[in-house]
């Protein structure tokens, strides 16, 4: 038997075996193949990682994953396990996995004093976001976060934001003649908005006017194509198959490639934003070669941007960089500042006493309160910005990844598996930690009895902030802004747009979090009454977009009606 036979029947049942595999048995492969790597990993992570309590596994594919994602109120589930199980534990999570909470405020200052070096972003995380926005300051770590960071820091400054007090006002003011039309169509002195929609609007006009000189035209009833595909998020049907694939794909990213009814939408908004920021870009360039800006230089944030990609010093930016902080900044500004400013407003119509109570106080300061007004004279507006910011983060938790081995330190001891009492925790490379911001902002053990209570009171109160929440080394003791090398460099932004909004009114995911309802409440709290439509007894549950969304419990979409009518003293 000559070799040309053999090799051409090596060839014909190769062949024949390549025809029968399908696209499941590469998939079933490839995971296999994963599954293995992963359980080669967690052997050695297992022997040098202290030993922790924490809940059963209740969903062999899923572990505690799915229940957690599909709660209402994640925040409780981790409280209760942070009663049980200590002030650290170990949750089971996607095919095997286990996770590591910290509730702990010493342990806490520990992690974020070493994000972004020692803790990073997971490989999906990272995945996620260089896909969805390019490798910008959301996705950097080490060094070239640093680098970005600096870049940007010129358009976040005090002066920067003072500047910026016009454009707050100017799309809030709009709101409020829009909403005046509305009542006076009505026939009455009252209607139904559906605030969280004109939020969204506010949002995205001062984003546009604030980030990028350019004026969506939202507020004008413009079709902003960005704001289609954002709010789509919200509408799209969350099946339990869709919600197991976004967990298999956080264990597993290139399972994203998949085509899922999620999968399509996170593919148009990353179209969307690229052909946005791509022309806005285009267009900030070609105005400063024409001369546009006569020689002033262009502090917003888009010339920021512009002057760091010309740059040759150690902060320049490069074309790819320049439009992902764009595109991040477009979904920050977005869902963050729409979402705080709804919740807001949802507090203020079911709690009529602090509503009243800050429409006194904002009324004191006549028209318009500016910038160092609503930052040292307002103290109630700023409790209840705060306030709004503790029971209501945007961002709910954070997961993070162990470059090297280290060992947390705890502020109280806790008992291992093995019943031995410890004061602090060994965590191998490769370990997960994560944060439930939204449990931390709202525990019983660190704000009081009265945590999950709304009650802006606590922070003019001496003593109202007890001890325990002083320990939480972050931004007025929050978790909402994070903390450490990647804590929100828009927090001075959005707290100031929060507030001056509410002033004209009345009557803004780590470092791009533009959460800013100062502004909002500024213009809109003086000049209207909110109420619940369907009474102060309504339930308000939490549904999807890109991010978790207010909605009236029971009802389809992430809409939120109340009764708005005209204040007149």
């Amino acid at each position: 038997m000559d070799s040309s036979y053999l090799l051409t029947s090596f060839r014909d049942s190769l062949l024949t075996v390549t025809r029968s595999v399908t696209l499941l048995d590469v998939a079933a492969a490839i995971a296999t193949l994963w599954a293995l790597r992963s359980a080669l990993r967690a052997a050695r992570r297992t022997s040098k990682t202290t030993k922790l309590r924490g809940p059963p596994r209740t969903d062999l594919i899923f572990g505690t994953s799915k229940q957690v994602f599909e709660s209402l109120d994640a925040g409780a589930i981790h409280e209760a396990w942070a009663r049980e199980y200590g002030v650290v534990y170990e949750v089971p999570t996607t095919l095997g996995g286990k996770k590591i909470m910290l509730t702990d405020p010493r342990a806490l200052a520990h992690y974020y004093a070493r994000e972004s070096w020692t803790y990073v972003q997971t490989e999906w995380t990272r995945f996620f976001l260089q896909r969805s926005f390019g490798r910008g300051i959301l996705w950097s770590h080490g060094e070239d976060h640093k680098r970005q960071r600096k870049s940007l820091t010129p358009a976040f400054t005090q002066a920067a934001i003072r500047n910026l007090t016009p454009i707050f006002y100017n799309s809030a003011h709009k709101a409020k003649l829009a909403w005046e039309a509305m009542i006076d169509a009505s026939g009455g002195n009252t209607t139904v908005i559906e605030v969280q929609n004109w939020m969204n609007r506010i949002s995205l006009d001062t984003i546009g006017l604030a980030g990028f000189s350019h004026d969506f035209g939202a507020l004008d009833g413009k079709p902003v194509s960005v704001a289609e595909v954002f709010d789509a998020f919200g509408s799209s049907n969350e099946s339990a198959a869709n919600v197991g694939f976004l967990l298999l794909t956080q264990v597993f990213p290139p399972f994203s490639y998949v085509p899922t009814s999620t999968s399509k939408l996170f593919r148009e908004m990353q179209r969307t934003m690229e052909d946005v920021s791509t022309e806005l870009l285009a267009r900030a360039k070609k105005e400063k070669e024409e001369g546009v800006l006569d020689g002033k230089e262009d502090k917003s944030i888009i010339g920021v941007l512009v002057k760091a990609n010309e740059s040759d010093s150690s902060i320049h930016l490069t074309h790819e960089e320049v439009l992902a902080q764009m595109k991040a900044l477009l979904v920050a500004g977005y869902e963050t500042t729409s979402i705080s400013m709804t919740w807001a407003l949802l507090e203020l119509a079911r709690n009529s006493d602090i509503q009243n109570k800050l429409r006194q106080e904002l009324l004191a300061f006549g028209e318009g309160p500016m910038h160092d007004h609503q930052q040292n004279s307002l103290p109630y507006l700023d409790a209840v910005v705060h306030e709004t910011l503790r029971v209501h983060p945007p961002v709910t938790n954070v997961v993070r990844v162990a470059t090297e081995d280290d060992v947390i330190p705890l502020s109280e001891p806790i008992v291992t598996q093995s019943g031995e009492v410890v004061n602090n925790i060994s965590v191998a490379r490769g370990t997960r930690i994560g944060i439930s911001v939204i449990c931390i902002n709202r525990s019983t053990k660190i704000w009081g009895e009265d945590a999950k209570v709304f009650r802006p009171e606590r922070w003019l109160e001496e003593g109202g902030i007890p001890k325990k929440a002083q320990d939480i080394q972050a931004y007025r003791h929050l978790l909402t802004f994070a903390d450490g090398p990647r804590a929100c460099l828009g927090k001075g932004f959005a707290v100031a747009e929060f507030k001056m909004r509410f002033l004209r009114c009345s009557d803004f995911i780590d470092d791009y979090q533009v959460v800013s309802p100062k502004a909002v409440m500024s213009v809109l709290v003086k000049n209207f009454v909110f109420e619940m439509r369907d009474g102060p007894n309504t339930q308000v549950g939490r549904g999807r977009g890109l991010l978790p969304r207010p909605k009236i419990a029971g009802e389809e979409g992430n809409y939120v009606p109340l009764r708005v009518r005209r204040y007149e003293g």
